[in-house]
């Protein structure tokens, strides 16, 4: 079973100023990767990784699997769903880097920017839920009492993913058509 191994944002850094050969794969969604990203990274959204999209990816794009393969998202946690997914793969060594590329930013790397503007997906998540939540309830005083309980379930959905830090909604929304077009 693989290890799970870390690389502080600072600690990349450094690689990238000592011009190390790095593989970084990029686990965001293609709308997000369009709006910002690092140069030189390789794009899987999480919601696509598996080990055969995995061997495609390195097949494709010609990747050294000798090298660590570094795992990006915007701050950390689809790195470690990417991790979850590939763990029994001790074929290949992985590299969380922790805070993502929210902590990256921070040390000062430059990445390529879009003149677009798109909403990260954790807004989403809070938008569709507060809009469900609304929903229910008004359809609750409205209609009958039994709609209160959709607005329930959208409170427990949000409290499973605050003490687990696994959303199903942003895995759905992950999915939409404005999500994965970059």
């Amino acid at each position: 079973m693989m290890s799970k191994i870390y690389k502080t944002a600072n600690e990349f850094a450094d690689c990238v100023k000592r011009g190390e050969d790095l593989c970084v794969i990029d686990l965001r969604t293609p709308a997000e990767v369009s709006q910002e990203s690092l140069e030189n990274c390789v794009f899987l959204p999480v919601h696509e990784v598996s080990d055969e999209r995995l061997d495609k990816l390195i097949a494709e794009k010609k990747i050294d699997a000798s090298l660590p393969i570094h795992l990006l998202c915007q701050s950390g946690k689809r790195a470690e769903m990417a991790l979850e997914k590939l763990a029994h793969r001790t074929d290949i060594s992985m590299v969380i880097l922790e805070g993502g590329l929210n902590a990256i930013k921070q040390t000062g790397i430059e990445t390529k920017k879009s003149a677009g503007k798109i909403i990260s997906l954790e807004r989403q998540v809070r938008i569709a839920a507060g809009v469900l939540v609304l929903f229910f309830a008004a359809l609750g005083f409205a209609l009958s009492e039994y709609f209160f309980v959709g607005a329930a379930a959208i409170g427990a959905g949000l409290t499973y993913a605050g003490i687990t830090d696994n959303c199903g909604m942003a895995m759905v929304l992950a999915r939409m058509p404005w999500n994965t077009k970059g």
